[in-house]
């Protein structure tokens, strides 16, 4: 077993920009497990660390020298191997051939079974590590990829890197690992913080690494996350309570604009407290990387947090720079903010005619009409109150203007949040407002939906129409494109209509392709209607899955067509309580529609001619008409549990008609009729699964 010893590559630059620093540091460590194991060197755990200057990775008890090899393989017999002649035959040069040899280098040996074979023998000599690893580090240096960021070189020579590299420190135990890139050659030494340790610092060996690091005031990206953590949260500790709004994509970033952190607390003036919150705190997040700081109450306070890369020493006059810094950045908001105050909704409204939606789907004006009337669907489905639906129709008539605002332009994610400010501004009611401000959720995955049922009718319209629009066009999403975002917007509106009691999906997609039929553009309405339907349909069955219902439930539900998110869900759930929880129910249900269905002849149709009907036929009609007014009252009142027991109760008629009835009568009239009323019967069975399926599968 060769010695061990503790490897390190530091890769010195340049202050590196966030994102790519942080995807770097995971291709770092891959690429250096994957070398050493290719290079045959033994090693144990490899971790990586970085800071804006610097990308290194660690690697305990790496190998000095890869292990000697011997090899003996053995091979076919020496009766097969060689012709009479002695002359080596196809096996044995292919078994040569395998192991890296001549058919001339193989050996004779009797082994101990008593039979001769013939043998390949190799043996590699051991490699010293640090030849394998100055190749190593080369060539990982070089490999490191940099998505959406153009690498450059620097001085005469033409090897790249995301910005100039400036040392590079590789030892194994004390001794230097010889690498050269870009001019740039190895050494024992790293560098420290650019103000408060500047120059290089002696590295002795990779496990005092980081120790040198904190000393010359660097700490690793963990290290340096966990210290700003801690002083934020005793900052809101000090203030009773308060909340420092730390999204964690400008977290990470700070994390990686600084070696040794400093948090330190700037004000900004209280006029700009006037201002709508979102923006103030937007243009503080996203332009300044400041963190604002709420009260207690859930209120924008003045203070905000700065993270200094500074000497601690001069956090005061830090805190004054950045207080000058931040005042134009919160005027222009401001500004924005005034300035569209003087528009109003409506003007902004006929500016969208000048915005291209989807080029074939027509403008954001047109969509904002097609909205429109999509949401007063489905505010009339949810609620009878005329006032509702009155602001269900506003709100979507608004929804879209404030995409032309000057403060939407300038912070996009505001979008939806400055129209609720805007039309409160302008005299709109609460409802209106609000859901004007919230018709984008759900943005993701676990995102809040819109508080209102206006809210939530602005919303479904607006999702509605951009799927429904798509498929239209026939430009739906794929595995690998969805520029639209309609598989998102496909469950939110699962989402939201799961919260409207009385809202069916089916005449909500009539409506939205009717109005794209009104605008002029063609496209098969019952082939793009099934299509939608069907997409409905593969998003309900994977919600189902995730919620634990059974495959073989899902199926069955899905085979009847259904794609409205209360009637599939509710089916599916309350099929798979009845297998679970009530097995005699649903052995009754599986029964009784077997029995029928494997006579039922579906090309007859319904239609019983009730003189020819005996009295056990007569009783099963009975009973299957009265049992399907009761399913779909049932599942009209979303009651599947009822439904169900309804079906179930079906068993009773239908074997007493078995038992006196013989259904294949030699009689044609008797016997069509009789299949009629077993079609009939079965139809029951349709509105609420495949029943078949299960009975199957039970």
């Amino acid at each position: 077993m060769a010695d061990t010893r503790d490897f390190l590559l530091e890769i010195g630059c340049e202050e590196m920009p966030s994102a790519p620093l942080m995807k770097a540091q995971e291709q770092l460590g891959t690429l250096v497990a994957k070398g050493l194991d290719a290079a045959g060197l033994a090693h144990g755990a490899v971790r990586t660390l970085s800071s804006p200057r610097r990308l290194a990775v660690l690697v305990d008890g790496c190998a000095t020298a890869t292990e000697e090899i011997h090899e003996t393989m053995r091979g076919p017999k020496c009766a097969i191997a060689f012709d009479a002649d002695g002359n080596p035959t196809r096996a044995a040069e292919g078994f040569a051939r395998k192991n890296g040899i001549t058919a001339s280098e193989l050996v004779r040996r009797v082994d101990a079974d008593g039979n001769e074979y013939v043998f390949a023998e190799r043996s590699v000599a051991s490699v010293p590590a640090i030849t394998l690893l100055s190749a190593l580090c080369e060539q990982t240096i070089a490999d490191i990829k940099w998505p959406n960021y153009r690498s450059q070189r620097w001085g005469s020579e033409h090897q790249t890197f995301v910005r100039p590299i400036r040392w590079i420190c590789a030892l194994l135990g004390s001794e230097v690992v010889p690498v050269s890139y870009a001019d740039v050659t190895s050494g024992n030494t790293t560098r420290g913080h650019r103000v408060l340790a500047p120059g290089d610092h002696v590295v002795s060996e990779p496990a005092a690494y980081e120790q040198v690091l904190e000393d010359a005031f660097v700490l690793s990206e963990t290290r340096r996350a966990e210290r700003i953590a801690s002083d934020v949260a005793a900052l809101e500790k000090e203030r009773g309570g308060a909340r420092v709004d730390m999204p964690k994509g400008v977290f990470d970033e700070v994390v990686n604009l600084c070696e040794w952190p400093t948090v330190v607390v700037g004000t900004f003036d209280e006029e700009f407290l006037a201002v709508p919150h979102e923006i103030i705190v937007e243009a503080m997040l996203k332009h300044q990387r400041y963190f604002p700081i709420y009260a207690p109450d859930g209120s924008l306070t003045r203070e905000f947090v700065i993270v200094s890369n500074a000497d601690p020493a001069v956090s005061d006059t830090v805190r004054a720079g950045n207080e000058r810094v931040v005042r134009p950045r919160l005027d222009d908001a401001k500004f924005f903010y005034d300035e569209d105050l003087k528009v109003g909704l409506d003007a902004f409204r006929e500016r969208l005619a000048q915005v291209v939606f989807q080029k074939r789907l027509g403008t954001v004006l047109q969509k904002s009409e097609r909205m429109e009337a999509i949401a007063a669907a489905v505010a009339s489905q949810a609620s009878d109150d005329a006032q509702v639906q009155a602001d269900a129709a506003r709100a979507a008539h608004l929804a879209k203007a404030d995409l032309v605002s000057q403060a939407v332009v300038e912070f996009t994610s505001q979008q939806g949040v400055m129209g609720g400010y805007y039309a409160a501004a302008q005299g709109e009611n609460e409802r209106v407002a609000q859901a004007i401000s919230q018709h984008y959720r759900p943005r993701f995955a676990g995102d809040d939906t819109p508080d209102t049922v206006v809210g939530k009718a602005v919303a479904i319209a607006d999702k509605l129409d951009t799927i429904c629009g798509m498929f239209a066009i026939d430009e739906p999403p794929t595995g690998s494109a969805d520029p639209f975002a309609v598989r998102r917007s496909a469950i939110g509106v699962i989402a939201m209509l799961r919260q409207l009691d009385g809202v069916v999906l089916e005449p909500l997609i009539d409506a939205s392709l009717e109005r794209y039929a009104e605008q002029g553009i063609e496209f098969d309405v019952a082939d793009v209607t099934a299509k939608i339907r069907s997409y409905f349909a593969g998003r309900l069955a994977a919600i189902a899955r995730d919620e634990g219902a059974d495959p073989d439930t899902i199926q069955a539900v899905a085979d009847t067509g259904v794609c409205d998110p209360h009637a599939y869900l509710g089916r599916v759930f309350a099929l798979d309580r009845a297998r679970r929880e009530s097995s005699e129910v649903f052995d009754d249900l599986a029964t009784a529609y077997a029995r029928a269905s494997h006579l039922a002849d579906a090309t007859l149709g319904i239609d019983v001619d009730e003189t020819l009907l005996g009295e056990a036929e007569t009783m099963l009609l009975e009973a299957v008409d009265e049992g399907t007014a009761r399913v779909r009252a049932a599942v009209l009142a979303g009651e599947l549990d009822d439904a169900i027991a309804s079906l179930a109760r079906l068993r009773e008629p239908i074997d007493r008609f078995f038992d006196d009835v013989l259904v294949m009568d030699e009689d044609q009239s008797l016997r069509e009729n009789r299949l009629r009323l077993l079609n009939r019967f079965e139809q029951a069975f349709s509105g609420v699964a495949n029943i078949g399926a299960l009975a199957r599968r039970r």
